[in-house]
């Protein structure tokens, strides 16, 4: 959550931020735009009262591009900021350069400020960065409407390392009170195990759809072949879900997990080491395979954890992003 950060470090220099460009991702080869995605307008609009926020440098500024720092060394360019550093190395480091250039490029960002130790201005900031400035551009919540209301129609109503397959997925949910008339959303761009395993879960869920089952040719013109933007695709109808689960931890699954919570949503938190072992096991009976399951995933339907130092606020929203008693 890099512009999350980008805005606390504004804050904390009491310096303009200029919309940052997005890292071309080298698998998917995705040049999707920050504008692409989010709501410029909103963002700027939103941060208005905390940050100055503009969308390309001032004229007088034009030479900072990609391109210029990109070329040699730059003495605006600040290359060294150490991974979670804190705010205290913003002042001494980067503060100086603002003073005698007037602006400043810090590239790499990604990880580079601390969690802990911040004042609490500056948490409640990147809260709102994350779970309210950020918003996705009209026609990517329009979309995730369209396809969300052909999924609403009927209530959901009960409720390792290595990624469940498609398979694995569809028993657990079973074993947790999930039947066939279940509406069933697939958010993925690649699906772990291949296309071929989706079968048995449309077998166990007939009512299953994704995005392409749901839209039109014409609705989907605007986001086929950018990867960034189906992914906030589904990210939108999975935070508009009435219940989420993820077949593997990362980035996606813990974004969506704490932007639930923080939302007070309901969300089956896989237990990932339990189901490691009984999955292995080919003997059990379905009876003690449910009840293991049910059993290990008491207390994972979306319940509040508390960050712990050094963990992700992004991951872990409470007690900084929330109200506390």
């Amino acid at each position: 959550m890099g512009i999350c950060d980008a805005v606390a470090v504004a804050k904390i220099l009491n310096a303009t931020l200029v919309i940052p460009h997005l890292e071309v991702n080298p698998v998917w080869k995705d040049s999707s735009s920050f504008g692409d995605i989010f709501n410029v307008d909103h963002f700027i609009n939103t941060l208005k009262g905390e940050v100055s926020i503009v969308r390309t440098p001032p004229k007088e500024y034009s030479w900072s591009t990609r391109e210029f720092y990109g070329t040699g060394i730059r003495a605006t360019r600040i290359k060294t900021a150490p991974v979670h550093a804190s705010a205290d190395w913003y002042i001494e480091n980067v503060s100086p350069i603002l003073q005698s250039y007037g602006i400043a490029a810090i590239a790499p960002f990604s990880h580079r400020l601390a969690f802990d130790d911040l004042p609490v201005d500056i948490q409640r900031l990147r809260c709102k960065v994350n779970f309210e400035a950020l918003v996705f551009v009209p026609y990517i919540i329009s979309l995730g409407r369209v396809l969300n209301s052909q999924l609403s129609d009927e209530e959901l109503r009960n409720t390792g390392r290595c990624p469940l397959t498609p398979e694995e997925i569809g028993l657990i949910l079973v074993a947790l009170g999930f039947d066939s008339t279940t509406r069933f959303y697939l958010a993925s761009h690649k699906v772990y195990g291949g296309e071929a395993r989706i079968s048995s879960l449309r077998k166990l869920f007939p009512l299953m759809e994704d995005k392409r089952s749901l839209a039109s040719a014409d609705e989907l013109a605007n986001v086929e072949g950018k990867a960034s933007v189906l992914a906030a695709l589904d990210y939108h109808i999975s935070m508009h879900s009435d219940v989420f689960i993820s077949a593997s931890p990362g980035n996606m699954h813990n974004a969506l997990l704490a932007h639930r919570a923080y939302r007070n949503l309901k969300t089956i938190r896989p237990n990932m080491t339990l189901l490691g072992h009984i999955f292995v096991n080919k003997s059990m009976e379905w009876s003690e395979f449910q009840q293991a399951v049910q059993a290990g995933h008491k207390g994972r339907y979306g319940q509040i954890r508390l960050r712990k130092p050094k963990q992700s606020i992004y991951t872990y929203p409470a007690p900084d992003c929330m109200c506390q008693g």
